[in-house]
C-alpha cells in the first residue's frame, strides 16, 4: 500500500512543503484516519467511476459514505440557497420589463443606478464576509444573511418610488454579498480535486435554474395574478420570495461548516477525522495563520493576487451580454410574457453545457483546457452582438446561447487548487476576485451599457468581446504560472523527504489528481 505525503506517514517523521505563497509549512506526524480501508469494488463502482468521480472505485466505503453525506447536506443546501438568491436577484430585471418601470416612473438611468448601488455594496462586503467565516461558523453567518436578504426582497413589493428601491437594493446587497464567495470557499474546503469541478458546476447551474424559474414565475403571475388584491403582477413576484426564509433556517441547522470545526450531528467523529485526512491528501491546509496585516501583506505580493483578479474580471465581463436580453426583447416589441420566457429559456439552454464542462474538467484532470475551450466557442455569440446585424434571428440566437460558454464554476475550482497552501489566502483571494469584479461592475455599465443607448449598446457589446479575448489570454498565463508553482512545490517536498533521511529508492512518483498537478512523493509501505 502506498501512503502519500500528507497522510499517515509514520511516527517520528515530520514533513514540510512550500505552500502557494512560498512559505514552508510543516506537516507534523498525524493521527488522521487513513482514507483507505474496506472498499467494495465491482461493476457498479467501476460504472460510477466512469460517470461520476474518477477515483470512486479506489475510495473506501467510509469515504464514499462521507462524500454522499456532503452531497446531500452541504451541496444541496448551497444549491438551494444559490437558486433562491438568483430568483431574488433576477426579480429586478423581470419586474422592470413587467410594469415596475411604469408604476414607479423610472426614467433615464435610474434603473442602471439601482444595479450600481447593488454592485457597490456587494463589492464592499466581499472581503469582510469571507474573513468573518474564518472566525464565525459559516452556518451561522450564511443563515443570517439569507434571512436578511429575504426580508428586504419581500419589502420591495411595497416600493412606491425609485428612492425606496435604492434603499431596498442596498440592504438586499448587504446580505447577499456573503453567499457566493463563502459557498465556493466551503466547497473547496471539503471536496478533492477529482470531485470539486462537478460539484461547483451543480452549484453554479442552480443559479440559472433560479433565473429561469423567476422568469416563468413572473410570466405566470403577470397572466394570472396581475391586479389581484389591487397589486401589480411584479409586486406579487417579490411577495412570493418570502420562501427564501426556510432555506436560511435549514442552513443554520444542517450546513457542516469546515472540516476542522464541523459539529454537524449527522457526521460522525470518524468521518470528521476522515475529512481532515482527505484535506491533507488533497494538499488543502487548514487555518493556521493569525489573521492580521502581515497575512494580507503576504498574499498581495504573490502572483495569485495580481493575475487571478484581473483575469476573472475580464472573463466575467466577457459573459455580460445575457443581462441585456430582456431589454432587447422589449425594444424589439415582444410581449411581456415573451420578455420573461425567452431569457428563462436561455438560462436553461446553458445548463447542460455547463455541467458537461465541469464533468470534463474532473474527468480529464484539467482546469485550463475546460476554461479555454468554451470561451473559444463564446467568440461566436459575442462577435454577433458586437457587429449587431439587422437580423433579429441572429441576435436572439446570440443571446440564447450565451450561457453555453460560462466556465465560472471551473474557474473557482481552479482558484481553490492554486491557493491550496493557505486557508487565509484562499479566503482572501476568492473574496478579492469577486470584489474587483463588482467594483468594475459598479461603474462600467453606466458608461458602456447606458439605457439611453439601448438596445444596440454600441460601446457595450464590443467591450464584452474584447474582455472575452483578454480572459482567454489570462487563462493561458495562469496555466504557465501554476505549472511553475507545482514544480517548485514538488521540489520542496522531495527535498524535505531527503532531509528526513528517507532513502531515495523508497520514493516513487505518482500523478496527482489534476493532469497539470505536481507529482507527489509516495512512500512505499
Amino acid at each position: 500500500m502506498a501512503t502519500t505525503i500528507g497522510e499517515n506517514v509514520g511516527a517520528g517523521l515530520t514533513l514540510a512543503r512550500s505552500n502557494s505563497s512560498g512559505r514552508q509549512q510543516h506537516l507534523e506526524p498525524t493521527t488522521f484516519v487513513n482514507p483507505t480501508g474496506k472498499s467494495t469494488r465491482g461493476p457498479w463502482q467501476k460504472f460510477v467511476s466512469w460517470i461520476w468521480d474518477p477515483d470512486y472505485y479506489e475510495k473506501s466505503d467510509a469515504e464514499r459514505k462521507l462524500v454522499f453525506k456532503l452531497d446531500c447536506a452541504l451541496l444541496s443546501l448551497l444549491c438551494f440557497g444559490w437558486l433562491m438568491k438568483y430568483i431574488d436577484q433576477t426579480n429586478l430585471a423581470n419586474a422592470y420589463v413587467s410594469g415596475l418601470k411604469e408604476d414607479l416612473h423610472i426614467e433615464g438611468n435610474q434603473y442602471t443606478w439601482m444595479q450600481t448601488i447593488y454592485n457597490v455594496v456587494i463589492c464592499v462586503m466581499q472581503i469582510p464576509s469571507n474573513m468573518i467565516v474564518l472566525k464565525v461558523r459559516p452556518s451561522w453567518w450564511l443563515s443570517m444573511c439569507e434571512i436578511g436578504w429575504a426580508i428586504f426582497t419581500f419589502a420591495q413589493a411595497g416600493a412606491q418610488n425609485y428612492q425606496q428601491m435604492y434603499a431596498f437594493r442596498f440592504f438586499v446587497a448587504l446580505f447577499e454579498a456573503a453567499f457566493q464567495p463563502v459557498a465556493y470557499f466551503i466547497l473547496g474546503s471539503w471536496y478533492t480535486k477529482s470531485e470539486l469541478a462537478k460539484r461547483a458546476s451543480i452549484f453554479y447551474v442552480s443559479g440559472p435554474i433560479g433565473q429561469a424559474f423567476s422568469g416563468f414565475l413572473q410570466a405566470a403571475i403577470y397572466k394570472n395574478m396581475d391586479g389581484l388584491q389591487g397589486l401589480a403582477g411584479w409586486r406579487w413576484l417579490y411577495l412570493i420570495c418570502i420562501m427564501t426564509i426556510p432555506c436560511g433556517i435549514a442552513i443554520f441547522f444542517f450546513l457542516p461548516d469546515f472540516p476542522d470545526n464541523c459539529n454537524s450531528w449527522f457526521i460522525t467523529e470518524e468521518e470528521k477525522e476522515l475529512a481532515k485526512a482527505r484535506c491533507a491528501k488533497n494538499g488543502t491546509i487548514a487555518m493556521s495563520d493569525a489573521l492580521n496585516f502581515r497575512t494580507f501583506k503576504r498574499v498581495i505580493v504573490t502572483w495569485h493576487f495580481w493575475l487571478l483578479i484581473p483575469t476573472y474580471v475580464l472573463y466575467a465581463y466577457g459573459i455580460q451580454n445575457y443581462n441585456y436580453f430582456g431589454i432587447y426583447l422589449k425594444a424589439a416589441g415582444y410581449s411581456v410574457s415573451m420578455r420573461n420566457i425567452l431569457p428563462s429559456c436561455a438560462n436553461l439552454v446553458g445548463i447542460i453545457p455547463q455541467l458537461v464542462w465541469g464533468w470534463c474538467s474532473d474527468r480529464f484532470r484539467s482546469r485550463y483546457a475546460w476554461c479555454l475551450i468554451p470561451c473559444l466557442w463564446g467568440l461566436c455569440p459575442t462577435v454577433i452582438l458586437a457587429v449587431y446585424p439587422d437580423s433579429n434571428t441572429l441576435k436572439v440566437f446570440a443571446f440564447m446561447v450565451t450561457g453555453t460558454y460560462f466556465v465560472t464554476h471551473i474557474w473557482w475550482s481552479w482558484v481553490n487548487e492554486i491557493c491550496h497552501g493557505s486557508m487565509e489566502e484562499r479566503a482572501f483571494i476568492i473574496a478579492s476576485i469577486n470584489c474587483a469584479f463588482y467594483a468594475c461592475n459598479a461603474w462600467l455599465p453606466t458608461i458602456i451599457f447606458l439605457q439611453t443607448e439601448a438596445p444596440t449598446f454600441p460601446k457595450g457589446y464590443p467591450t464584452v468581446l474584447a474582455c472575452n479575448c483578454g480572459g482567454m489570454i489570462g487563462f493561458t498565463i495562469i496555466w504557465f504560472m501554476h505549472k511553475r508553482q507545482l514544480r517548485r512545490e514538488e521540489a520542496a517536498m522531495v527535498g524535505t523527504v531527503e532531509e528526513a533521511g528517507v532513502p531515495m529508492e523508497q520514493i516513487d512518483e505518482k500523478p496527482a489528481d489534476d493532469k497539470d498537478a505536481t507529482r507527489v512523493a509516495v512512500l512505499k509501505a
